[in-house]
């Protein structure tokens, strides 16, 4: 008989849990809010919360609401957004995740802190352009920030500039690293480099725990939105630790002959994935297994 094992480490993270609670006790009262953007990365738990009155909106829908309460999710966003909902009256409910707060407030402070008479310093940022993280990152410098997405990018870095490096909170510690070594390779002389390791360590320290969790069994299933950063980190970690791991959104993405003569299975997933989502993949396959069908 198959063991189906929900990895106990995975699920919601610490700003996720923020941003969901408060919305949900804004709904609780009322019924309705706005929410800026997806607030989180996975399309069921979004789904789940539209349907008790979470309605999503873009920046541009922003513009055109007043005296209404829009929730910020732990993404975070740039000062424009603050000052549209000042001039519009808009009420914000701000749900950034604590860590992005800190890390948008060093940029910030880097870049408006040099001297009056003196170029702004150079900020490089490793991550995801376009990411609504990185958006907000950027946004701290009026637009001027370096985005590089791996270390193939680190040629548009001008290396006879100051360079402060800095991370998106989701991304990997070791291309961070193998960054860093380069950019010190290059840099020239006289020239100051600093780097601050800005990666949230509640998906940092998943990695090793959830390459373990990956090895102790024969089939791993890894429940993700397809747009989730540390989804695609946390994934291609399983996968190199257990060839036989699988991406998928939810239950029924399930292929049947993936369970074939498995006899530990195990389920785990993003920073941005629901339990409940999970207890439904381990349902789904326990029908499967048992030759019934699976519930929907």
């Amino acid at each position: 008989m198959a063991i189906i094992e929900i990895d106990k480490g995975s699920g919601f993270c610490f700003g996720v849990t923020t941003a969901i609670r408060k919305a949900e006790e804004e709904l609780n009262e009322t019924g309705h809010l706005y929410c800026l953007g997806d607030i989180v990365h996975n399309t069921a738990e979004v789904d789940r919360l539209a349907s008790r009155g979470l309605e999503t909106i873009t920046h541009e829908q922003l513009k055109q609401l007043h005296d209404v309460k829009v929730l910020l999710r732990a993404h975070g966003e740039p000062p424009e957004t603050y000052e549209t909902a000042h001039n519009n009256h808009i009420e914000i409910i701000d749900a950034t995740c604590p860590v992005v707060l800190k890390l948008q407030q060093r940029i910030n402070a880097t870049y408006h802190g040099g001297e009056s008479n003196q170029p702004a310093p150079q900020i490089v940022i490793y991550g995801k352009r376009g990411h609504a993280e990185v958006l907000g990152l950027v946004g701290q410098t009026q637009g001027r920030a370096t985005v590089i997405e791996n270390i193939d990018e680190i040629d548009k870095i001008d290396y006879s500039r100051d360079i402060y490096l800095y991370s998106q909170t989701t991304k990997s510690v070791q291309e961070f690293q193998h960054i860093v070594e380069e950019i010190k390779r290059r840099v020239q002389p006289g020239v100051t480099f600093r780097s601050f390791d800005t990666i949230c360590r509640s998906v940092a320290n998943r990695i090793p725990q959830i390459r373990q969790f990956a090895t102790q069994h024969e089939l791993i299933l890894f429940v993700s939105g397809a747009k989730s950063s540390n989804g695609r980190i946390l994934f291609a970690e399983c996968k190199d630790a257990n060839p036989d791991s699988h991406l998928i959104s939810s239950e029924s993405d399930i292929d049947p002959s993936w369970l074939q003569g498995k006899e530990r299975i195990g389920i785990c997933g993003a920073t941005s994935t629901p339990r409940w989502l999970m207890q439904r993949v381990s349902e789904a396959i326990q029908n499967l297994i048992d030759n019934k069908p699976s519930k929907q």
